[in-house]
């Protein structure tokens, strides 16, 4: 007889899918979760914070609480030369004039280890204690049909996913609607205000609707330039921004662009953690 979960998490990236989640789970529309995770990578735009309280609130009041947790700061923890080499997917101009791409890891480090590290501990076997193998957490993750090749099985025993939006047949424009229809049309999507996998719109944006959010990046976009310090260069630079020219002096377009087509930030459906991704 197969085992019952022990518990039932949403993993909530405050974006469009997952908040379309947890809204069913308080409606009731879906089977309701027990608690809901947040991993806080503390580099938010001012908006996903505004629209993750929100969201709190309701959760809270329907007896599901969100859980924010955090394996740290990425923006400071990327400039501190104290601090380890921090990889986040910057784009690289060698000196040759070569044009590439660093992976990502930062997703693993400050999204899914968090998120790993909080079901443990709710399923009462924190690190390094170990999770018997019938203990374990059903854990919903917003993936719609349109994205369903990024589904799936988790990669370690005590988690077990679920994609409830493609039980429901659900895509993106799907959950669009739903939002819209209950008062969250403005639902913004999920990613740190550093995040080189902005699409021009978004960078636009940022720098007109968040002034201390864009300040932020082109200073960060500027202190990258040469690597980090225990990562020199040797040469190259990087950038926040595809053209590999400094954010600050992009020429950016509105509307459909290249980098619309870029993947986002899911945690659990990352091409560079793919090895650890449970999603």
């Amino acid at each position: 007889m197969t085992a019952r979960p022990a518990l039932r998490v949403l993993s909530l990236g405050a974006g469009v899918q997952s908040s379309t989640l947890l809204l069913l789970a308080i409606e009731r529309a879906i089977p309701r979760f027990d608690t809901a995770i947040f991993a806080d990578t503390r580099w938010e735009p001012a908006e996903v914070y505004a629209h993750l309280d929100r969201l709190d609130k309701l959760a809270t009041d329907a007896g599901m609480p969100i859980r924010r947790v955090s394996s740290g700061d990425l923006r400071r923890d990327a400039l501190d030369p104290e601090h380890r080499f921090v990889s986040m997917p910057l784009f690289v101009l060698g000196q040759d004039g070569s044009r590439g791409m660093l992976r990502r890891q930062c997703t693993q480090e400050y999204k899914i280890a968090c998120l790993k590290a909080e079901a443990r501990r709710l399923l009462g076997y924190p690190h390094p204690a170990r999770v018997p193998k019938d203990v374990y957490a059903e854990q919903a993750i917003g993936i719609s049909v349109d994205e369903f090749h990024r589904a799936k099985d988790a990669t370690v025993g005590y988690l077990r996913n679920i994609f409830p939006l493609l039980d429901l047949g659900w895509s993106r424009a799907d959950c669009r609607a739903y939002l819209t229809s209950k008062g969250f049309a403005d639902t913004p999507r999920s990613a740190c205000v550093g995040c080189p996998y902005h699409r021009d719109s978004e960078w636009l944006h940022l720098r007109d609707t968040d002034p201390d959010g864009w300040a932020e990046a082109v200073a960060f976009d500027e202190a990258i330039r040469h690597g980090h310090p225990r990562a020199p260069g040797i040469g190259a630079t990087y950038y926040l921004h595809r053209s590999r020219r400094p954010l600050a002096e992009t020429d950016l377009k509105p509307g459909l662009t290249e980098d619309d087509h870029v993947e986002g930030c899911s945690p659990w459906s990352c091409r560079s953690t793919a090895g650890e991704a449970d999603q």
